[in-house]
């Protein structure tokens, strides 16, 4: 019998398919089937946990098999990652009238990462105060203390690494092994690899122009073929998304979410604090905060629903220079960099509002101005070195809570929510990095205002 509900629940996926291959058949725009794609996942998974219940075994069978197309899709979006920052970042150099430019575009880049994730810790802060979130209120059940004794022996391995190390592992020792992703850093280390050959094309352009020229024509061709494969992928994000949210939807805690009400409440008024308030920079610097947003609304859905910042890439990237107008080279440096760097979701709004949290059970008064003060001026400055041990919102925790002097077992009493805060997180965390390409693209004035301003440029490529 489980058998047959499980084959009933494909045909219905199969059909649901169906329905978005026939709207992309049609033309219809790229943006409403994402959110087409995203509400039949919605329905989907409801019907699952209403049916037969999240912990079922025709639920678990049923959600292994969409994860065909949710974790599929999520699966060939890593496989053009790489392929994609490098080809792209090389030719964006080559392109480069001064290699001083370079320079100045990653330290826009950077300094606005890290900035804003500065700002997103004040709004965790506040955020916890408003309501009025203590660790101590939360009881702990098996899965808690679990998470907890995890929690403490991971953070060994962090406390192993010391700023200097952590910043030796951007450098790529063997840009090889990097290529296969093996490292947390292997993204930076590819961008940093790919920069490099950029800068060297430059030089053998002065003093061989003919090899310069052969080397450029074959990057043009590998550029041209990736591009075409990352075009092919992006088509299967509606189908993408229906599998994601049907499986997320399907396997949710609703008791973990009942009883853990106030602090997803609390994270997501904080990250829509924030959202706001990249909206609001979008603004000062002279651009249509409410166009930015109709653009960037199909890639943050997908982040949103898959939980990775490294799986956006390529949508991040493409909506980046297709739809804002932002410049090639800034595109690729600012979603390879706000993957791993600055993250305002993870390291930013997270680690701040556990701390504060946290605090009292150990008799520290979080209002102190000096705990505000280092917790601030730590995440900041953690939200930099996370990129060297990896691990997104745990690793941020483990590196702000130890730094403070606080206990990390505590992190683990939030294990049930995790996921459906997750998903805020990494959408706040692409939008901060597209924010990042947009305003430096804007202040070094390679920003293609026509484009962001049309409108109808909202991914026209992938549309059909």
């Amino acid at each position: 019998m489980e058998t047959l509900l499980v084959l009933l629940n494909i045909v219905l996926i199969s059909a649901l398919i169906f329905v978005l291959i026939r709207m992309q058949q049609k033309h219809v725009s790229f943006s409403k089937r994402v959110f087409t794609g995203l509400g039949l996942g919605v329905l989907l998974g409801v019907y699952l946990q209403t049916v037969f219940g999240a912990d079922s075994a025709v639920t678990s069978q049923t959600t292994d098999w969409y994860n065909i197309a949710g974790r599929g899709y999520v699966r060939l979006l890593m496989m053009i990652v790489i392929p994609l920052i490098m080809v792209s970042i090389i030719q964006s150099i080559i392109n480069l009238e001064k290699t001083s430019e370079l320079g100045r575009i990653s330290l826009w880049i950077i300094g606005i990462l890290v900035g804003t994730t500065a700002i997103a810790a004040l709004v965790g802060i506040g955020s916890s105060f408003v309501f009025d979130l203590n660790a101590s209120e939360i009881e702990a059940g098996q899965a808690e203390s679990d998470r907890g004794i995890y929690l403490e022996e991971t953070l060994t391995e962090v406390q192993d690494l010391s700023t200097p190390e952590k910043i030796l592992e951007f450098i790529p020792a063997n840009p090889f092994l990097d290529m296969t992703g093996d490292r947390a850093t292997s993204t930076i280390a590819v961008v940093i690899f790919s920069a490099i050959i950029g800068i060297a094309v430059l030089g053998v352009r002065r003093k061989q122009p003919e090899h310069a020229e052969t080397f450029i024509n074959i990057v043009n061709a590998f550029y041209a073929v990736v591009m075409r494969i990352v075009t092919l992928v992006l088509r299967l994000t509606p189908i993408g998304i229906l599998g994601l949210m049907a499986t997320t939807v399907a396997q949710t805690n609703i008791a973990g979410i009942l009883e853990l009400g106030k602090f997803v409440l609390a994270s997501y008024a904080a990250l829509a604090v924030m959202f706001i308030i990249h909206l609001v920079l979008i603004s000062v610097f002279g651009l249509n905060p409410f166009t930015y947003l109709k653009k960037v609304l199909p890639v943050l859905t997908f982040a949103f629903t898959s939980r990775s910042s490294a799986g956006t890439i390529p949508l991040n990237i493409s909506a980046q220079k297709n739809s804002l107008g932002v410049d090639e080279g800034v595109a690729n440096m600012s979603a390879s960099f706000g993957a791993t760097i600055g993250q305002n979701g993870c390291a930013g709004i997270y680690p701040a509002m556990l701390a504060v949290m946290i605090a009292p059970s150990v008799g520290i008064d979080p209002l102190s101005p000096g705990f505000l003060v280092q917790l601030v001026l730590i995440v900041a400055i953690s939200s930099f070195g996370v990129a060297g041990v990896g691990g997104g919102a745990t690793f941020a925790a483990l590196i702000v809570l130890s730094s403070m002097n606080l206990p990390v077992a505590l992190a683990g009493l939030l294990i049930s929510v995790e996921p459906l805060i997750d998903m805020g997180r990494t959408a706040l965390n692409v939008n901060g990095s597209m924010t990042s390409g947009t305003l430096t693209s804007r202040v070094l004035k390679k920003l293609n205002t026509e484009r962001f301003n049309d409108k109808e440029a909202v991914e026209k490529d992938i549309a059909v």
